[in-house]
């Protein structure tokens, strides 16, 4: 150490030391809130997102799934009540049920008697109401996904250009201060592209969800459609 000392300057020897005990100190023990919010103030709009996506998403999610419930007396109660000529308790039978499916058989049988186009037209306008009251918010989570990761990116940019104020104003570089407030600035830059897949997937999730749905609304729609265009109906 002697040696050292006689080799080189005070303020480089003190520089060195300092250094030595910073990474000889133990790492900060933090939990996820601290972690989070050490990504500094981008970090308020990407949790934002993140629970506004979170309640779209299970808002969403048990909406569609309690749409998507099967009724599996629903269809046949109808069909046996119009092939016996009791509209009225076919009508009945599809306002008891609170399903998309219901209320686009009931638009239906309201117009029996009519042209089968007009029918047709009922339950297609029907069918595209209760799509567009499925989908209602689900492109927010697709606006989430593509905000996020931008927001981060914004974070860390902010975060590099406040390091390289710091090291200007200080006259030099100071390789732990860099390397530490790159490592808080990333958590940004992380934050934001993990929300924004989370959000991706889940905006895939909802659609697969409402797409499956529509072809099940299509198929029982056209077996009704059948079952009035048969003859003595």
């Amino acid at each position: 150490m002697s040696l050292l000392q006689d080799a080189l300057p005070v303020d480089t020897l003190n520089s060195i030391q300092q250094q030595a005990v910073q990474l000889a100190a133990p790492a900060e023990n933090l939990n996820l809130i601290q972690l989070l919010m050490k990504g500094g103030w981008i970090m308020v709009p990407i949790l934002v997102l993140f629970f506004l996506g979170l309640v779209i998403f299970i808002e969403r999610y048990i909406t569609i799934r309690n749409a998507s419930k099967a009724d599996g007396n629903l269809m046949a109660q109808v069909k046996s009540n119009v092939l016996s000529g009791k509209l009225e308790a076919a009508i009945a039978v599809t306002r008891s049920s609170n399903t998309a499916l219901a209320r686009m058989l009931q638009k239906g049988l309201t117009r029996v008697g009519r042209p089968i186009r007009d029918i047709e037209g009922a339950i297609e306008n029907a069918g595209k109401l209760e799509v567009s009251r499925l989908e209602k918010n689900i492109n927010i989570l697709g606006i989430i996904a593509g905000i996020a990761p931008m927001l981060g990116f914004v974070g860390t940019i902010f975060g590099v250009i406040q390091i390289f104020r710091d090291v200007e104003m200080a006259g030099g570089i100071d390789i732990g201060s860099v390397s530490g407030g790159l490592y808080v600035k990333m958590i940004a830059s992380a934050s934001g592209l993990t929300i924004g897949i989370l959000a991706y997937i889940g905006y895939h999730i909802l659609n697969m969800m409402v797409d499956r749905l529509i072809l099940k609304m299509e198929t029982e729609a056209v077996e009704f459609i059948d079952l009035l265009d048969e003859p003595g109906v």
